[in-house]
């Protein structure tokens, strides 16, 4: 069981992984052995996760979601199956996590006078010093 808040949990049953080579730095048995670790999640057709949160987690654009909204993360960080495979397992957790409070709404705001003028300013400014740029020396 993947414990991710109070209120969620996940069966291993819901969970598929994957063991596969890992690439870059290993030994002797870097190609023998299959240290990395695919986990893939269905997000779509799990019970676990309430509505909402599948919502948000869908919505959101990862590469890592294929199009049939399966949840693909590997890992291959570290030299061995067993912390690549709780690593997978963390950040999936992670991932639920980031997407279980709702976004806050964002205030519309509008620029101070202030913030205006200095804008403008600066504009002015900078138009100033590309005149002065331009012209062209006078001949006597």
């Amino acid at each position: 069981m993947l414990i991710v808040s109070r209120s969620i949990s996940l069966p291993e049953s819901e969970l598929v992984e994957r063991f596969l080579r890992a690439d870059g730095p290993g030994g002797q048995h870097v190609n023998r052995t299959e240290s990395a670790v695919e986990l893939r999640f269905d997000v779509v057709n799990s019970p676990s996760l309430p509505e909402e949160v599948r919502a948000r987690l869908l919505e959101r654009r990862d590469r890592r979601l294929t199009s049939e909204g399966v949840l693909v993360i590997q890992g291959r960080r570290f030299r061995d199956q067993a912390r690549n495979r709780d690593d997978v397992r963390e950040r999936l957790v992670e991932i639920i996590r980031g997407v279980l409070l709702p976004p806050k709404k964002r205030v519309a705001t509008k620029p101070t006078r202030a913030s205006k003028e200095r804008r403008l300013a600066g504009k002015q400014q900078r138009g100033r010093i590309k005149q002065d740029r331009s012209r062209k020396p006078e001949l006597e």
